[in-house]
């Protein structure tokens, strides 16, 4: 319909009309349809910021925003909405370390964000575990008289449960002026992953006693009768309640249809054979794993953040990018010296089969959360906690030598996995090793 629409305009002579150019890119952008839209941005002779601004939402939305901040960049104009929507861009993209780089930016220039852009700002700085920025982030909300509304003030409640400031985390959900389920959601998960499971079955009671209910069978049962088609994510969020209470026939059922849906995601198939696992399911657990070797799927690579001095800093196991990458192996070095004077020796039962002992034990020391350690250690000062954000399931091995590191160097250690918060200090996890 907006094509024939295009074409009556062109045909009654009104496309120079900027309004009209302007509704068109955006209609175009909207579609995702960025060729179109950018025939019409290109003839325009006064593009003005609305014009600019429905591109850069497009290219976003489209994921290229390499080409969005391009556009973004050479706009002789900006208005807040251009801000947020480039900041968000980053953010839905998972470019979370741009989206807090550019917020940076936007303070430099003396714009003013509002709940939307901090929303986005202080969601990107939950991702990447950086404390210290999303604290910012939260007194700049506070410093302008920002309104924290149910949407903002559930990011503030996930950025300090995701970095290990469950307190904090309690006293902005306390105080929010309405709670959804999302908000109930992020503190009672955030209380799970660091093991207050009192606290955690506490809140969840006084939601329970608002309608709430948890119930596998039941959970099943409204999947199956939604008015809308169930998408992965809510297929996953079963799939990991099943994990949690070891119901393989249940698991089953979901993790078939999250495998049609999303084929090549090597989670489900990994979690699946877990809760196959569990439930001494040896057979199945097995055929799930070949399933995964035939069609290819394999797990993505690891990799660990740190935030040093307002930088976040990547690691990935054998890294050889980081400028100084020679001292952190230096240092990591001496870490491991110290701790296996104190009894620490390398697990190489979860490295690769087909290699020898020497080179597992060479492949699990350069494992990326251990570098980023060691860049902590390197970097930080004594009694400073040091907080670390890994993609992926902590091994056995790193756990182990984290707490040993934590009790020589009488380093405090925060790590977050895939899974949940570890906490090390004086040689013991949080997790009591159950994660």
């Amino acid at each position: 319909m907006g094509i024939q629409v295009h074409a009556q305009i062109i045909k009654h002579g009104l496309l120079n009309d900027v309004y009209v150019q302007n509704s068109l890119v955006r209609m175009y952008a909207t579609f995702g349809d960025m060729k179109a839209a950018r025939n019409i941005f290109r003839i325009m002779h006064r593009s003005n910021v609305v014009s600019w601004t429905s591109m850069i939402a497009g290219y976003s939305k489209c994921g290229d925003v390499k080409s969005a901040r391009k556009l973004f960049d050479k706009m002789p104009e900006k208005n807040l909405v251009t801000w947020s929507i480039m900041i968000s861009g980053y953010a839905k993209n998972s470019r979370f370390d741009k989206a807090v780089e550019l917020f940076q930016v936007l303070q430099s220039e003396g714009v003013r964000a509002n709940e939307t852009v901090m929303v986005s700002v202080i969601s990107s700085c939950a991702h990447l575990g950086a404390l210290e920025l999303g604290e910012k982030a939260h007194e700049y909300v506070e410093r302008n008289n920002l309104d924290v509304n149910l949407i903002l003030g559930t990011a503030l409640v996930d950025i300090y449960a995701r970095c290990g400031c469950i307190e904090k985390a309690i006293r902005v959900f306390e105080g929010l002026p309405e709670r959804d389920t999302l908000s109930w959601t992020v503190l009672i998960a955030g209380l799970a992953l660091h093991g207050y499971a009192e606290i955690a079955l506490k809140y969840f009671e006084e939601m329970v006693n608002t309608g709430r209910a948890g119930k596998l069978a039941e959970a099943e049962k409204f999947v199956l009768n939604m008015p809308i088609e169930p998408n992965a994510p809510i297929w996953g969020t079963l799939l990991g309640a099943c994990r949690i209470h070891k119901n393989a026939e249940i698991a089953e059922r979901a993790g078939k249809v999250l495998i049609q849906l999303l084929p090549e995601h090597s989670g489900y198939y990994v979690l699946l054979s877990n809760i196959y696992a569990r439930t001494t399911k040896w057979e199945s657990a097995e055929n799930m794993r070949n399933m995964m070797k035939l069609k290819g799927v394999k797990k993505p690579p690891g990799y660990s953040l740190i935030v040093m001095e307002g930088k976040v800093h990547r690691f990935t196991m054998g890294d050889k990018l980081h400028p100084e990458i020679e001292k952190i192996e230096r240092m990591w070095e001496e870490i491991l010296r110290k701790i296996r004077l104190a009894g620490y020796s390398g697990n190489t039962a979860d490295a690769l089969f087909d290699i020898d002992e020497e080179e597992k034990e060479d492949a699990l020391y350069r494992h990326s959360e251990k570098l980023a350690i060691a860049f902590g250690i390197m970097k930080t000062k004594a009694g400073t906690p040091i907080r670390i954000v890994k993609n992926l399931r902590v091994c056995e091995d790193c756990h182990t030598a984290t707490k040993f590191i934590s009790k020589v160097f009488q380093q405090e250690l925060i790590v977050r996995d895939r899974n949940r918060f570890h906490h090390f200090k004086e040689g013991g996890c949080s997790c009591m090793d159950y994660w």
